[in-house]
């Protein structure tokens, strides 16, 4: 019992330092972006905590599976401590903290990101009466909360009843979980309202993790340009650009006024020649910098990591793929939204847990990871492209010039992505989310020289669908991924979508070519202000 307390503690532990290193990574990446002369305080703030929320909600996954897993020796029985009483308490606190966490990023989506952000755009419209700029945000933010008390009510009350023609003794196991899970309204209305965000999260990951899944490993393989050789290219660009402009005014040196169209081209031709000149100096600055002898010396380091990072997401796809095709083949279709318990077909990554199983805590390790990686992936994939609302490119976002807004806009999105994480990984590795390590004991008759004999003995299994009730535990984010079978149907149908792009994204990765030193540094609609910002930390 002691040792048992003592894990926990140590558990508890390195718990609270994986919350304090959330809070400083997020607030050295919020700081990182945000712009250094549109810094505000409660955009800030707001960007810090919900990027936390983010990452914090990424780790309530390894955190359950460890639990149901923690409770069971690896010969299959129950540890002495883990009776019926306290295996409940410890699913109701992993239950309270989906509850607290959920509840949080509701509130988060609905009501504080919103308001700050139409806070501060109402700010740029009207720069002065800070209590008209509150009543408007207020009043943007009102339609939010009536998205989210929508949703909330329909989750209370919608029917939960699979269709009556899937009788298998399958399904029925299916009903006795979500029995074990709850019926309150509370809880279905709060589950309901978190798959709607989820189906939003699961389109920000078709469109921003599979594409950076692609462009990450890939940039650092093909690295960027030569910073001596972008100088002379821009320098030639720059005399070509004054050359354009002396030509066309050379047209009224006898005293006539230039066209229209000749003002329109020397006017183009001067915004060009400005953003050139600001190149001249971003290039100037990082061509003498010792930053950039850095990022050459650790180039072969780079390009490690970017072979290890596209192999890790191959195997994802792979193991999407073919999780995907098992429940084609043998799930119960979209009435039953292609839940199966179980695996038929196996995949890489569900054959590598169970193997790291035996050294704990390597699957955890590699859970953990796994998810780390779908959120940096994420954010590469929102740095490369930017934040768009179909085909409006609505903000950028860049190392020191991101506005609040935008980086409003990112921890939102990041929120959204996560949500859909646990159902990514349990796609990737469907049994190890179900029951993590846990193993039940099954009866088997002993044999000697060949020939049954009437002596009993146990053999330890692994959990799955076949096990008795009372033996294994089922995982709160199980539970929680498939209350709903409708929203697992357009889960399943957003998995093939998500290995379309990330096919997609990866062939259009190795056409491009390599990035510029300074890429997205410099823009035409920067004003010439944005020169103060200059920074050296380019790679």
């Amino acid at each position: 019992m002691a040792a048992a307390a003592s894990e926990l503690l140590t558990g508890w532990f390195l718990f609270g330092l994986a919350l304090l290193a959330i809070l400083i990574f997020s607030w050295v990446y919020v700081r990182k972006y945000q712009s250094r002369r549109e810094s505000e305080v409660i955009s800030t703030v707001t960007a810090i905590f919900a990027l936390a929320v983010a990452l914090i909600s990424s780790a309530l996954l390894p955190v359950d599976i460890f639990l149901v897993s923690y409770m069971k020796n690896q010969n299959g029985t129950f540890k002495d401590w883990a009776d019926a009483n306290v295996s409940r308490q410890i699913e109701d606190t992993v239950l309270y903290g989906y509850y607290t966490l959920y509840s949080i990023i509701l509130f988060c989506v609905f009501l504080w990101i919103p308001f700050v952000y139409f806070y501060y755009e109402e700010k740029e419209e009207d720069d002065g009466n800070t209590c008209s700029q509150v009543k408007t945000a207020l009043k943007y933010t009102l339609g939010f909360i009536t998205v989210c008390a929508v949703l909330l009510l329909i989750g209370a009350f919608v029917p939960l009843d699979i269709p009556n023609k899937k009788n298998s003794t399958e399904w029925e196991k299916v009903k006795l979980l979500f029995e074990e899970f709850g019926s309150s309204h509370g809880l279905t209305a709060l589950s309901f309202s978190i798959s709607s965000l989820t189906v939003i999260g699961m389109l920000a990951a078709i469109t921003y993790t599979a594409y950076g899944m692609s462009a990450l490993p890939l940039n650092l393989i093909k690295g960027t340009t030569s910073a001596a050789y972008e100088r002379l290219e821009n320098t030639e660009d720059i005399e070509e650009v004054e050359q354009r402009i002396l030509r066309i005014k050379s047209k009224c040196r006898d005293g006539r006024p230039l066209s229209s169209r000749d003002r329109r081209a020397v006017q183009q031709l001067e915004e060009r020649l400005r953003t050139l000149r600001r190149r001249e100096r971003h290039l100037e600055t990082i061509e003498k910098s010792w930053w950039l002898k850095f990022c050459e010396a650790i180039r072969p380091l780079k390009i490690v990591w970017g072979v290890f990072f596209i192999i890790v997401a191959l195997l994802f796809t792979v193991s999407l793929f073919l999780s995907n095709l098992d429940k084609a083949l043998h799930s119960a279709g979209f009435d039953s939204g292609f839940i199966i318990l179980g695996t038929n077909l196996t995949n890489p990554l569900n054959m590598l847990l169970p193997v790291l199983q035996t050294v704990f805590p390597l699957d955890y390790i590699l859970i953990t990871t796994i998810v780390m990686y779908f959120i940096f992936t994420s954010m590469a994939g929102i740095r490369n492209m930017g934040i768009w609302f179909f085909w409006i490119r609505l903000y950028k976002i860049r190392r020191g010039k991101t506005r609040p807004q935008a980086l409003l806009f990112l921890c939102m999105i990041l929120l959204l992505i996560v949500l859909h994480t646990s159902y990514m990984i349990y796609s990737l590795a469907p049994q190890y989310v179900m029951y993590g390590s846990q193993k039940y004991l099954v009866q088997s008759n002993k044999t000697i020289d060949g020939q049954p004999k009437n002596v009993t003995t146990f053999v330890a299994k692994d959990c799955d669908a076949d096990a008795p009730e009372d033996q294994c535990i089922v995982t709160r984010t199980y539970l929680f991924l498939h209350k709903f079978w409708f929203f697992s149907a357009v889960y399943y149908f957003g998995n093939w979508g998500f290995i379309a792009v990330f096919l997609i994204g990866l062939i259009v990765s190795c056409c491009k070519g390599k990035k510029s030193v300074i890429e997205g540094e410099v823009d035409e609609d920067d004003s010439d202000m944005s020169d103060d910002e200059l920074s050296a930390y380019y790679c």
